[in-house]
């Protein structure tokens, strides 16, 4: 509740000096009959209406606020909002090859890295499609693009080392997404690429694939992840004897494009992003959600509903009540 006029409140002032005129004036009051003898009134019982009288003044201030309340013009105020979105399309692609088990992102492997930030990034869109394409040694769209983000998440948590996942064909991964924003009605599509590999597989070149992508519109990320050089990789060894498994830790060549990958960001209008850790992982990912923002309009309706008119009937009622009492049941003689 609030009020248009809340300033007409000051009014309220003048219940002081209305009550202290009352009092003053019943404590002058006296009286105009005499009589040689009152003993016989004396013993008359009081009249419950010689203390019932002070009502009047209760309900002559009651009145006078409810009065002034109604002169503040309460209000109840309605707000609507209107929001107009342009929102974005984004294809997340991850790479699932083997080379993802490596140990460099300790103490987790690089795919479980990689799908927690991923989760972090869509948990802070809002009006965005988006979807997911995975990859090894073939592509295929695990999640098509759509703003149930609660389906995309479980798909992302699924996501794991398949049996095509040996090696890494980033252009057909790429093609997988693009077909899947080339007929979007969005002025805004976009690719996340994720790799920690080069190019080994598939019959599209990826630079071929980048730009097919550009000419209908389509931007292109890529991030490259793994350290340089030399990264604990988990091998499983089997005993020839016994048939048992052990897991073993050794050393392999992290074999990142990071030329290709800044190459198709180059071509598509996007950017190339490298992470040698988790935290520059969470950072790269920051950087492309507040890049790729959602266009947000809002239009405010805001309306008011009218109850002083309750208040003054109120008001009125009281007051007309009192000067009623005070001309028939509360009436003074002169």
């Amino acid at each position: 509740m609030t009020f248009k006029n809340p300033e007409f409140f000051w009014f309220l002032i003048l219940i002081i000096p209305m009550v202290w005129l009352y009092i003053a004036r019943e404590l002058k009051r006296k009286v105009t009959v005499r009589f040689s003898d009152l003993s016989i009134i004396k013993k008359l019982p009081m009249s419950p209406y010689q203390w019932m009288r002070h009502i009047l003044i209760f309900m002559r201030v009651a009145g006078f606020c409810f009065l002034v309340v109604a002169l503040a013009r309460p209000q109840k105020t309605h707000t609507e909002i209107e929001v107009t979105t342009e929102g974005i399309d984004i294809m997340l692609v991850l790479d699932i090859s083997e080379s993802m088990r490596a140990l460099d992102f300790r103490p987790d492997d690089r795919l479980e890295v990689a799908k927690r930030t991923m989760r972090d990034f869509v948990l802070k869109r809002t009006y965005d499609r988006i979807g997911l394409v995975i990859f090894g040694s073939r592509a295929f769209t695990r999640c098509p693009l759509t703003t149930d983000y609660g389906m995309l998440l479980q798909m992302i948590e699924e996501a794991t080392y398949t049996d095509f996942s040996n090696m890494t064909a980033i252009g057909t991964a790429i093609a997988t997404a693009a077909n899947r924003l080339i007929d979007s009605p969005s002025e805004s599509k976009v690719i996340v690429l994720l790799t920690d590999g080069a190019n080994n597989a598939g019959d599209i070149p990826p630079l071929a694939a980048a730009a097919a992508a550009a000419e209908v519109g389509i931007r292109i990320h890529t991030i490259g992840v793994g350290r340089e050089g030399m990264v604990p990789f988990p091998v499983e060894v089997v005993d020839q004897r016994t048939g048992r498994r052990t897991r073993r830790i050794q050393n392999i060549e992290s074999d990142v494009d990071m030329v290709e990958l800044a190459a198709i960001a180059e071509l598509t209008g996007g950017r190339v992003f490298r992470a040698q850790n988790t935290e520059e992982l969470q950072e790269i990912y920051d950087i492309i959600d507040q890049m790729e923002r959602t266009e947000i309009k809002s239009i405010n309706y805001v309306s008011h509903s009218e109850y002083f008119y309750l208040w003054l009937w109120i008001g009125f009622l009281i007051i007309a009540l009192e000067m009623l009492l005070q001309k028939t049941i509360f009436r003074r003689i002169p």
